[in-house]
């Protein structure tokens, strides 16, 4: 992203802010005996807000994530499908936009460097997950862009990689010196040209090249050509089909001018994370891997040079830009790492041991960690599967919430059986649980009814749930109409074709990820001893 220090010494960055929305989620909260989870899906939030957000290219609703993900840039804000929606800076924009940053605006360099180098290792994990791409190479040059390198490396480390360090021209600037000794300090390698392998594949599952930034000009002088062309070397083995090594240029390819491209001789990374806008050059990116990062656009800016950017979703520090690439669906897997899940570690009681990895789930600040695939037959034993949300559970049961007219109530009213599935892939954990189904009293579900906000109670009367609707509109209106007959504050009634079930488990199984597809399974079914019955547990092959 930055140049090096140039004879004017002028240090300059480019830095995109926007806004950040402030987001204060109801807390989650369970007593000992009985869990209620107040998680709710509203029919609509607010129509004006929902036109603010597609009237805005720049917004930051708040979810607590580094990284993109893909359903998170789904809907408000969609990334352009084409990378020619997007504005791409020439050399001397992006140079007038540093001057403007690092002048009138106050940014410093340390700060931004940060920020650019947890963008670069956010989209890293954003495509390259550590359990099969785990040792990563960071090849750094002496100037702000081999800075950002140092700060990725730091960033990966924390994110559970194995990153080693080649930093052949060290600056002697206390701000590099202190990148250095932090990296130090977490036993990161540091590698001279001179011990790195002829080929970077065989030692290295990513390269991350952090050598020149966008001032870069004329021919790379030595070791930095020589580390350009293993680079290059990396590009012809791969077509080979020799090694899967990934090339992860920041903000330039090095080697490449920031409005051409580096020939057919140049690298050709496999991922570009463009910092603060995309560079001409970056027009000539063909790799399947594109992102932005940086996420500091003050408004000024962004009017003043007509920047067309994508959003970036959630609290994330990158975004995809363009297409993601095709992929072979046969070859996506994870190979989990989790920690052993025993039978002489668990719960006697399955309620317990739901209970305790709710508990963990909540703590990880996993996304709607009450969500759950419900599955349910009619009596035909045609199946049919949703997502729903966990309102509460106890000894006796769980309970969800629904429309009793919906096609789930009347599979459930013929064949009163149903499955639970929670997934929770940030754990590698899974719950399923199955058992018989029946309704939650009127007064309990009239108590939940009036506790959820009065835009889910009014969306609960407008939705014939499952039934067809002519279109959006008609929910729209019908909503507004009750909207304002509302206004007054009065009590809105629950419908009587609305209320909650509860499933009386008879079966649980418990899931942990491991690695090799060695998962474990432990299942709970109940069994009478002595009069009593108590939960048998067994182990279940993968």
């Amino acid at each position: 992203m930055w140049p090096l220090a140039s004879r004017s010494r002028k240090m300059t960055r480019l830095l995109f802010l926007t806004q950040s929305l402030s987001s204060n989620p109801k807390p989650i909260s369970h007593s000992h005996t009985y869990y209620n989870y107040s998680v709710s899906r509203s029919f609509h939030n607010s129509i004006s807000n929902l036109s603010l957000a597609f009237l805005h290219p720049i917004r930051s609703p708040a979810i607590c994530a580094f990284c993109s993900k893909p359903s998170s840039a789904v809907g408000v804000g969609s990334l352009p499908s084409m990378t020619e929606d997007i504005s791409y800076l020439t050399q001397r924009e992006a140079a007038e936009i540093d001057e403007i940053l690092m002048g009138p605006l106050g940014f410093s360099v340390d700060q931004l460097m940060e920020l650019a180098g947890l963008s670069v290792a956010t989209s890293i994990a954003e495509v390259y997950k550590p359990s099969e791409y785990n040792r990563v190479l960071a090849i750094c040059g002496p100037g702000n862009n081999g800075g950002d390198g140092l700060v990725a490396a730091r960033h990966l480390h924390h994110f559970g990689y194995k990153p080693s360090v080649c930093y052949p021209k060290r600056t002697a600037k206390p701000l590099y010196t202190g990148l250095v000794t932090q990296l130090e300090s977490l036993s990161v390698p540091f590698i001279s040209v001179e011990d790195l392998p002829l080929d970077l594949s065989k030692d290295f599952d990513i390269i991350v090249d952090a050598m020149f930034g966008f001032s870069f000009h004329g021919s790379p002088r030595p070791p930095f050509d020589n580390l350009i062309q293993k680079l290059v070397c990396i590009n012809n083995y791969d077509q080979t089909r020799q090694k899967s090594s990934a090339v992860v240029s920041i903000d330039i390819p090095s080697g490449w001018h920031v409005e051409g491209d580096g020939g057919a001789e140049g690298i050709k990374p496999d991922m570009l994370v463009s910092l603060t806008a995309p560079k001409l050059c970056a027009k000539k990116f063909f790799g399947p891997h594109h992102f932005l990062g940086g996420r500091f656009v003050p408004p000024s800016i962004a009017d003043k040079y007509k920047l067309r950017l994508p959003p970036y979703p959630g609290t994330s520090m990158c975004v995809r830009i363009g297409r993601p690439a095709q992929v072979d669906i046969s070859a996506l897997r994870e190979n989990y790492v989790s920690p052993e899940f025993l039978e002489e570690q668990v719960e006697a009681d399955p309620f317990d041991q739901f209970g305790k990895w709710f508990d963990d789930v909540v703590a990880a600040g996993l996304r709607e960690p009450n969500a759950m695939a419900l599955s349910t037959a009619s009596k035909n034993g045609k199946p049919s599967s949703r997502m729903v949300l966990l309102k509460g559970f106890d000894k006796n049961g769980f309970v969800w919430y629904t429309n009793y007219e919906s096609r789930k109530a009347h599979e459930l009213s013929e064949n009163p059986h149903a499955s639970l599935l929670f997934h929770w892939d940030g754990l590698n954990r899974q719950v399923r649980v199955e058992g018989s189904v029946q309704k939650i009293s009127d007064e309990e579900s009239d108590q939940y009814f009036h506790s959820r906000p009065r835009g889910s109670q009014i969306g609960a009367i407008v939705s014939k749930q499952s039934t067809v609707v002519p279109g959006r509109h008609v929910l729209y209106d019908q909503y507004k109409e009750l909207e304002e007959k509302f206004s007054d504050g009065s009590i809105i009634p629950k419908p009587k074709n609305w209320g909650g079930y509860r499933l009386k488990p008879e079966l649980f199984e418990f899931w942990q990820g491991q690695k090799s597809r060695l998962h474990d399974r432990l299942q709970y079914s109940p069994e009478e001893i002595n009069g009593q019955q108590v939960w048998k547990i067994e182990r279940l092959a993968p």
